[in-house]
């Protein structure tokens, strides 16, 4: 235990899938600092989203709770006041931490820089998605991931080596697209030439088999994991061109991580600092002929987690356990490294309580995506467990049932497979049983 309240950083990245990390097994990625924090810390290996889209996902990071609870559904909605009061934040600045945020808050119009001592908000006021390059105030340009690195410094100067313990929140815009027609990686010039000489090697369901046998209500030219697909992937060309910058931005962040690290040591802070790192939603890059998340496929909803911690026991050192964790645990676990009591409307667990056996584990989880619906994102909910994945795209009554142990690129509906009835009738039941749970 710390002897002292801990110091601690939360890091997320936008888009970055469960595989982009080195430690995570990606021969391609160059990610240095982040594998040195995940192979010394624990590094989860079942780590999902309960939604896979930004705005749902960082409401349920702040708050610990399913889309179904905090009533977050777009990105033009507020969390409300008493809402907002019971996330770790607003819970942690009553408890005397020195609060900071940098980067995307990313969650209604209005984010709340009065929970803070420090704010950099890229978002510009909530306008939403933040551009990539923005005036620097002596006449030139500043990439997201420089100006991030700038204020993390800031804020480590001022508040890293103080009596009052701090929280600091970063999110990056990387490696999410720049918004447009068709949407774009803008990358800081210095990695340009990060992977040049590099193939990246295709999804094995990018092949235009795997999206052909996706249901007529799906398969349109509308659908916004389409629609992008065709400007990012749609040509081999364009594919090795944007995997590689989504790597470069992937990188660009692990450098910062880097610069991170490197200030700690430098103010002894070190030493009483946990890091806890994260993803919030996945990202097809190219899987079932898709762009995007937002579905309930692995390469969407699965994601990069891990806690690296002076204070871990040393059973959990450099572990790589297969509990399933979700986005919902991030807030009771900051809270409890903080010594700070879990709302009881945190629907989440403690990570570390989970790994030493005081929670029980999960065998599944409720899976939810209501943004947009109809024929650009259609709506989906699910069930994921282990060995098998149930999703219920619910305005069509459609289904889809993988057995992810054997079929783990999800290449065969079983649903209407009459072998496998018995276990579609299980989680129909499972689905709608968590479906409550999660309100």
């Amino acid at each position: 235990m710390p002897p002292q309240r801990p110091n601690i950083i939360f890091l997320l990245t936008d888009d970055q899938r469960w595989d982009a990390l080195g430690a995570a097994g990606n021969p391609v990625v160059q990610t240095p600092h982040m594998d040195r924090l995940a192979t010394a810390g624990i590094l989860f290996r079942n780590a999902y989203v309960t939604t896979s889209i930004c705005c749902v996902s960082r409401a349920s990071v702040f708050t610990g709770q399913y889309e179904s609870r905090h009533q977050i559904h777009n990105f033009g909605t507020d969390l409300k006041p008493e809402a907002l009061a019971e996330t770790y934040p607003a819970l942690l600045k009553k408890a005397g931490y020195s609060m900071g945020f940098i980067g995307k808050f990313g969650v209604g119009k209005h984010p709340p820089g009065q929970l803070f001592d420090f704010f950099v908000d890229t978002e510009a006021g909530g306008k939403g998605q933040p551009d990539y390059m923005i005036p620097d105030g002596n006449g030139g340009m500043i990439h997201d991931n420089d100006t991030i690195n700038h204020a993390i410094q800031q804020f480590l100067g001022r508040f890293g080596s103080g009596d009052a313990p701090f929280c600091l929140s970063v999110s990056f815009k990387a490696p999410h697209e720049q918004d447009g027609h068709p949407p774009k990686y803008i990358i800081q010039s210095r990695y340009k030439d990060y992977y040049k000489d590099v193939h990246i090697p295709v999804p094995v369901t990018a092949a235009p088999t795997y999206w052909e046998r996706l249901p007529a209500f799906f398969r349109t030219d509308t659908n916004f994991a389409r629609e992008r697909w065709k400007g990012l992937f749609g040509t081999p060309e364009l594919f090795q061109e944007n995997a590689k910058n989504y790597y470069r931005l992937i990188t660009g962040v692990d450098d910062v991580v880097g610069d991170m690290m490197k200030k700690l040591k430098e103010l002894g802070a070190d030493k009483n600092t946990i890091i806890i790192f994260m993803g919030d939603n996945g990202f097809f890059l190219g899987e079932h002929g898709m762009e995007g998340k937002w579905y309930g496929y692995e390469e969407s909803v699965r994601v990069p987690l891990f806690i690296y911690s002076p204070f871990l026991p040393d059973q959990l050192r450099q572990t790589r356990p297969d509990q399933i964790a979700l986005n919902i645990d991030i807030a009771p676990t900051i809270l409890s490294m903080a010594g700070v009591p879990v709302p009881r409307g945190m629907q989440g667990v403690n990570l570390i309580d989970l790994l030493k056996g005081d929670v029980p584990e999960r065998n599944a989880f409720f899976y939810q995506h209501y943004f947009l619906g109809g024929a650009r994102i259609p709506k989906v909910e699910g069930v994921v467990t282990r060995n098998f994945k149930y999703m219920n795209y619910i305005e069509h009554q459609y289904e889809e049932l993988y057995d992810t142990r054997h079929d783990p690129h999800e290449t065969v509906n079983l649903a209407g497979n009459p072998q496998y009835r018995g276990k579609l009738q299980e989680l129909r039941k499972e689905y709608n049983v968590l479906k409550q749970a999660a309100k």
